[in-house]
C-alpha cells in the first residue's frame, strides 16, 4: 500500500512527508475540471500517481483515452501521463482509499436564492469520509464561506472516529486558477495553505511544495477560506466601481477609457480596471456572496458587496439599453431587428461560458424581440433552456443581414476592423476598436459616438 508507515517512522505525520519526499505517496484529485485537472497534471509532473475522481462518466472515459475537456490543458499532457500510469481517471469512489492524500477541487455554484448550494462539497465530504484511510491528508479547493472545512470535514472525519491532526490531516487551500492566462498558472501561482492544526499545515504545505514554486502556509483553515474571498471581492467591489464610473462618463458625454489611461499614470495609490458590461467566470459574480451569506448569519451587512454586485449585474442591461437606443436613432425597432453578439465566453480568448454577461445580453435581445445571431472562435455552440445556439461565420451574407453588432468579448482571433468596414452600427463595450474607423457608427461602452468614415 502506498505511503505504508515505513519502519523508524515517528508518526503519521512523519510517514507522509517521507512519501512526499520520496514520491511514493497516490494523491487524490476529487473533480477534474478547470481547477482539479490542471492540479492533477501537477501532481503528476512531479512523479506522483494521482487517481482523479469524478462523478462525469463522460470526462472519465474522455480522460482515460488521453484527451482533455480543459482549454488549459494539452491532450498531450493528459495522454503522456495516462499511458505512463501515472494517472488514472474514474467514477469509482472506492479508489480515493489508495491514496495518501486528496484535494477536493468541486464547484461551488449558487443557488437561484443567491445562497451557497454546498451540494457538491457535501456529496465530495461524504464520500471521503468514507473512503479516507487513517494517517491522509485531505485538502479543500473549492472556494467556499469561512468555516466550511471545519463545520463539512472535520465533523465527517472526526464521526468516522479519525482525530484531525494526528490520525488524519486536514487544511484549505483555496484555489486560484486563472484560464487563459498565459503568465500565471498552477504551477507559478503562490498557494496559500491553512490547516486545522500546526500539523495540518506543514503536511499539506510540504506536498503543495513538490509541485507549486511558491507556497504561502496561514495561521488557520479560516484565513485561507477568507484570502480567497477577499481577492474577488476586491476585484469585484473594483469592478463595479469603475462600471458605476462609466455610467458617469456616459451620462457626462465623457470618455471613460480616457480617464481611466490616464489616471493610470499615476505610479501610487490607483490599479486600473476597466469597465464592461458585466462579470463573468466562477470567481467574481459568486465568490462575494459566500462572504456576504455567511455574515448574514451573523447579522452582518456586507453593504460594498452588495452594491459591487448590483451594478455588475446590471451591465447587461445597460448594454441593451445602448443597443436600443442606436436602433431607434437609426429608425429601426429593436424587435425583428438582427443583432451579431460578438463573443459569449466571459473572457478572452477562452472557451469559459461560466456566468458569462453574453447570455444575459442575448435573453435580454431576444426578449425585446430581436434576432440575435453570435460569433466566437473559441464556443462553436451553447444550450440555453431548450435553445441551442451555433456560432456563425463573419461572412458576407451574415454582415449584410446585420443591423447592429454588440462586441461583448474582444477575443484577438477575431478581425475588428473587418467587422466596422461591413456593419452599420456596432456597440463596443470592451475599447477594443478605438483606434479603429470605418463604415460602421461605434458606440462605446461609456464615450462619444464615432461617426461612419
Amino acid at each position: 500500500m502506498t505511503g505504508k508507515i515505513t519502519r523508524g517512522a515517528k508518526s503519521p505525520a512523519d510517514a507522509l512527508l517521507r512519501s512526499f519526499t520520496d514520491r511514493s505517496a497516490t494523491i487524490g484529485v476529487i473533480g477534474l475540471g478547470y481547477v482539479g485537472l490542471p492540479l492533477a497534471m501537477e501532481f503528476a509532473e512531479a512523479g506522483f500517481k494521482v487517481v482523479g475522481y469524478d462523478v462525469s462518466d463522460r470526462v472519465v472515459k474522455l480522460l482515460s483515452k488521453g484527451n482533455s475537456h480543459i482549454q488549459d490543458v494539452p491532450a498531450k499532457q493528459v495522454a503522456k501521463h495516462v499511458n505512463a500510469k501515472r494517472f488514472i481517471a474514474t467514477t469509482d469512489e472506492k479508489a480515493l482509499g489508495t491514496t495518501d492524500a486528496i484535494s477536493i477541487a468541486v464547484p461551488t455554484p449558487l443557488a437561484k436564492t443567491r445562497d451557497p448550494d454546498m451540494t457538491y462539497v457535501i456529496s465530495a465530504a461524504d464520500a471521503v469520509a468514507r473512503q479516507v484511510k487513517r494517517g491522509a491528508l485531505v485538502v479543500l479547493e473549492s472556494t467556499t464561506y469561512p468555516g466550511t472545512t471545519r463545520e463539512l470535514l472535520q465533523t465527517r472525519l472526526e464521526a468516522r472516529g479519525l482525530k484531525v491532526g494526528e490520525d488524519v490531516f486536514l487544511a484549505f487551500s483555496p484555489e486560484r486558477v486563472d484560464p487563459g492566462n498565459p503568465k500565471w498558472h498552477t504551477k507559478n501561482t503562490p498557494k496559500v495553505v491553512g490547516g486545522i492544526t500546526p500539523a495540518c499545515s506543514k503536511v499539506a504545505a510540504a506536498l503543495y511544495s513538490t509541485c507549486i514554486d511558491t507556497v504561502v502556509p496561514v495561521s488557520s483553515p479560516e484565513i485561507a477560506e477568507l484570502v480567497k474571498l477577499l481577492e474577488n471581492t476586491f476585484r469585484s467591489v473594483n469592478i463595479g466601481l469603475v462600471n458605476e464610473m462609466a455610467l458617469v462618463c456616459d451620462r457626462l458625454g465623457v470618455d471613460v477609457w480616457e480617464v481611466i489611461n490616464a489616471a493610470a499614470t499615476k505610479p501610487f495609490g490607483f490599479m486600473k480596471f476597466t469597465p464592461g458590461p458585466g462579470i463573468g467566470g466562477h470567481c467574481i459574480p459568486l465568490d462575494p456572496h459566500y462572504l456576504a451569506w455567511k455574515m448574514r448569519q451573523l447579522n452582518y451587512k456586507t453593504r460594498f458587496v452588495d452594491l459591487a454586485s448590483e451594478v455588475n449585474s446590471a451591465m447587461p442591461e445597460v448594454v441593451v439599453e445602448k443597443v436600443s437606443r442606436a436602433l431607434n436613432d437609426a429608425s429601426k425597432s429593436v424587435k425583428g431587428a438582427h443583432v451579431l453578439v460578438l463573443g459569449v465566453a466571459y473572457k478572452r480568448d477562452i472557451d469559459d461560458m461560466r456566468e458569462s454577461p453574453a447570455l444575459d445580453v442575448i435573453r435580454l435581445l431576444e426578449q425585446r424581440g430581436a434576432i440575435v445571431e453570435y460569433h466566437d472562435p473559441h464556443v462553436k455552440k451553447f444550450r440555453e433552456e431548450d435553445h441551442e445556439h451555433t456560432s456563425v461565420e463573419l461572412t458576407a451574407a451574415t454582415f449584410k443581414k446585420t443591423d447592429i453588432a454588440v462586441l461583448v468579448t474582444d477575443h484577438a482571433a477575431v478581425d475588428y476592423q473587418r467587422v466596422i468596414d461591413n456593419v452599420p452600427i456596432l456597440v463596443d463595450t470592451r475599447n477594443a476598436t478605438a483606434s479603429m474607423t470605418g463604415r460602421a457608427r461605434i458606440l462605446p461602452l461609456a464615450a462619444p459616438a464615432r461617426e461612419s468614415v
